[in-house]
């Protein structure tokens, strides 16, 4: 006869990662504000750049504009998700005790940093699916090959992980209200000046410099680099990889629980 004999102690710290992750998809889904921002704003950018003719007239870069429109809007889709809709969820999560109630748990802040971005990961499957599929009804033609598929996976992993250390930096440190109107602010800034929608070469020399070193410029650089030339950028990935190191690090130890 077998005598049941429990095992005390805290789950391994993948399962936790993953049970965490289910969490914040579950409530990222069900937050229409968050959906507009993630989904329906690029997806209507695209629409309106690809399919009214609009981006033939803006500097977008060389080349069809459907194919130049197509990679920085899914960079703008990645920094809404991964940065804005994060940064401001997390930071009204503090305010509401969310965050402080996750503290008492086993979860650690690098626990708590993975499971957000994990949970980040699928919302961008998501807009991926959504956006690609619309680009090719829009006649948009990449560059095929291993090297451009592995490419924009870099780059998105990269960029996926130095905006959501970024928006939790902000969101850790700052009021809710506050991650509220400077993750609004930073991401119009982004989006006008940091070479989201524009080649840094478009920017007045004088900028150039400060604008090629933003990850803004490396992820969108990087996704148009891989879907148009069909190569593995890797001084983009590079660059994100050491911002979210860099960033990574500084959420480790400054994030707040309450």
């Amino acid at each position: 006869m077998s005598t049941y004999a429990p095992r005390p102690g805290s789950a391994p710290w993948t399962r936790k990662v993953l049970a965490h992750s289910r969490m914040e998809f579950r409530l990222l889904i069900r937050n229409g504000e968050q959906l507009l921002l993630a989904l329906v704003i690029p997806l209507g950018l695209l629409l309106l750049l690809g399919g009214t003719g609009l981006g033939s007239r803006l500097p977008l870069g060389d080349g069809p504009a459907i194919d130049q429109a197509v990679p920085r809007v899914l960079a703008l889709a990645i920094l809404s998700s991964s940065f804005t809709s994060l940064a401001i969820a997390t930071g009204f999560e503090r305010r509401y005790g969310v965050i402080k109630r996750l503290g008492a748990s086993p979860l650690s802040r690098t626990g708590l940093l993975a499971g957000k971005i994990g949970a980040v990961l699928v919302v961008q499957v998501i807009q991926l699916a959504v956006l690609i599929g619309t680009g090719f009804a829009l006649g948009w033609n990449p560059a095929g090959g291993v090297d451009a598929v592995v490419g924009v996976v870099l780059v998105v992993l990269c960029g996926t992980a130095a905006f959501a250390s970024l928006g939790l930096l902000m969101a850790g440190v700052l009021r809710a209200e506050a991650t509220l109107a400077a993750a609004n602010l930073l991401y119009l800034l982004l989006l006008v000046g940091g070479a989201v929608l524009t080649p840094v070469d478009e920017y007045p020399a004088g900028m150039q410099g400060v604008v090629r070193v933003l990850p803004s410029a490396a992820l969108a650089n990087g996704l148009a680099n891989s879907t148009i030339e069909g190569v593995i950028p890797w001084a983009a990935a590079l660059s994100l990889a050491l911002w979210a190191a860099v960033l990574g690090y500084l959420v480790s130890r400054t994030f707040r629980w309450d």
